[in-house]
């Protein structure tokens, strides 16, 4: 077979890439044509994403891949819950807000009050947190209805992106779903628990399926990059569905965990699990592809330790992420440990004095130098995918035997090996580019050339021989985990 090549627009939330994916019936081959920085720009008290910037990134990305090949398809994917509103002549009325502002601060109360915390799990599936797009609007409705009543459209983040690249408004199912305003059972937005919040449902695009071929590059924008005839199709726009996508599980009881800023700590399943223990644990249910659900948790993930790293930076000490690992692997082992999901550590800002000062309130010696935070950090996260692969196989019924730790986190083998150890199974580690793979993996068996997400996976397999992570259980271990649960 020939090789075909695809583009990936994968968009995180520290950075961006333009990923050009060659696949010969095979193999999959990966080159970072482009890579550019993203992070929330204050203006006034609101944090926003500039999403013009990020859509003239994407384009000289694209650009960048027209040079080399003809593009077989072009497919964006992105963090998940935000949003841009279009007005009457679809112009985007200010740019999105970044899920890390405190206008969603009490908004889960807001909720509450009107429909029951219960029915939203129940109508959703979806996890509580106050950053989702649910309590985001309610948000607006409580503190701006002028401006939300001039909205036209809402089209989450990587909807926009793809509307300003084809001129179609819809919203792709794996991304409708991490809003907490579309109902699992019934398959569509959840208009009755949104009518009753007051929100407007006529704001609310056509859901596409992942795969859904949304057309041509607009004529400016192919002029702009130079690419004719190229497609642009939905992937998993949600970046944890493309993810999955391409996470080369290896039996039905594997775990992933899509690690980078957010830890996304779940299994595949082929229908939502709504239940009682699910709703306890604090799982969700998002939207995957070819019908499954991805039942996870969203976990703090490295975002302590990229704020760690921003703070010590501005402090004058620049550190690369391998020199953090390097420096946590020497530091004493087990001494203190943090909630990665305490509400304190949410927001941008000192994210060393707040670690301090979680220990302190917990009673626990503060780690002082900046190995030991690093340390403390990674041996917090290890601890917490532990909890949550016990409280699934809960709610599942069954044992998880293998993990697999996918995206930038599989790089990092000291928290690899820690998760092993913790957790007493097998770690793969690996791909580190998942997301862009499973991202034109979608593209690839929309296009034809991939019978299945399974002969995807298959090739994922052939061309990045994982890492594997032998576990080494331990009683030290052991009583750092039961320290850790007397914390959570």
């Amino acid at each position: 077979m020939k090789t075909v090549t695809f583009a990936a627009v994968d968009l995180g939330a520290e950075s961006g890439r333009v990923m050009r994916v060659g696949f010969d019936g095979a193999r999959f081959q990966l080159e970072a044509v482009h890579r550019f920085p993203n992070g929330p720009v204050r203006v006034g008290e609101t944090l926003h994403w500039d999403a013009p910037k990020l859509f003239a990134e994407i384009q000289k990305g694209l650009r960048l891949c027209a040079r080399e090949s003809g593009l077989a398809g072009i497919g964006v994917d992105t963090w998940g819950v935000d949003f841009g509103l279009l007005g009457e002549r679809d112009e985007l009325l200010e740019n999105p807000v970044h899920y890390r502002d405190r206008r969603t601060d009490g908004m889960m109360d807001e909720v509450f009050r009107v429909v029951p915390r219960e029915e939203v799990f129940e109508r959703t599936g979806i996890q509580f947190m106050q950053l989702n797009t649910l309590y985001q609007m309610v948000s607006l409705l409580r503190r701006r209805p002028q401006f939300l009543a001039q909205a036209r459209t809402l089209l989450t983040m990587p909807d926009l992106l793809n509307f300003w690249l084809t001129g179609r408004k819809v919203g792709e199912f794996t991304i409708a779903t991490t809003t907490q305003m579309y109902d699992q059972r019934a398959g569509d937005w959840a208009r009755p628990m949104l009518d009753r919040l007051g929100l407007p449902t006529r704001i609310l695009p056509q859901i596409v399926k992942p795969g859904a071929i949304l057309g041509p590059l607009l004529p400016l924008v192919a002029e702009e990059t130079g690419i004719k005839g190229a497609p642009v199709i939905a992937p998993a726009c949600h970046d944890t569905g493309s993810a999955v996508a391409a996470a080369p599980l290896s039996s039905p009881h594997s775990a992933y965990i899509s690690s980078g800023t957010w830890s996304l700590a779940g299994v595949e399943v082929p229908a939502p699990v709504i239940t009682p223990m699910t709703y306890a644990g604090g799982f969700t249910n998002e939207g995957g592809v070819n019908g499954t659900v991805r039942l996870l948790r969203n976990i703090g993930g490295l975002w302590l330790l990229q704020e760690c790293r921003r703070t010590w930076a501005e402090e004058g000490t620049e550190y690369s992420y391998d020199d953090l690992t390097r420096l946590a692997a020497a530091a004493p082992a087990l001494a203190a440990f943090v909630d990665p999901d305490d509400a304190d550590f949410g927001p941008p800002g000192d994210m060393p004095a707040r670690l301090r000062r979680y220990c302190a309130r917990t009673k626990q010696a503060a780690p002082e130098s900046h190995a030991a935070l690093a340390r403390c950090i990674l041996e917090s996260l290890a601890l917490r995918y532990r909890l949550t692969v016990e409280k699934l196989e809960a709610a599942l019924g069954w044992k998880v035997d293998r993990i697999h730790i996918i995206g930038g986190g599989s790089k990092n083998a000291l928290l690899c090996q820690m998760t092993a150890d913790v957790t007493g199974l097998p770690v793969l580690a690996g791909p580190v580019e998942a997301t862009a793979l499973g991202n034109a993996l979608i593209q690839a068996q929309a296009t034809g050339h991939l019978a299945s997400v399974a002969e995807g996976r298959e090739a994922v397999k052939r061309s990045f021989t994982p890492i594997a992570y032998d576990p080494h259980p331990s009683e030290a271990w052991e009583a750092a985990y039961q320290r850790f649960m007397r914390l959570v």
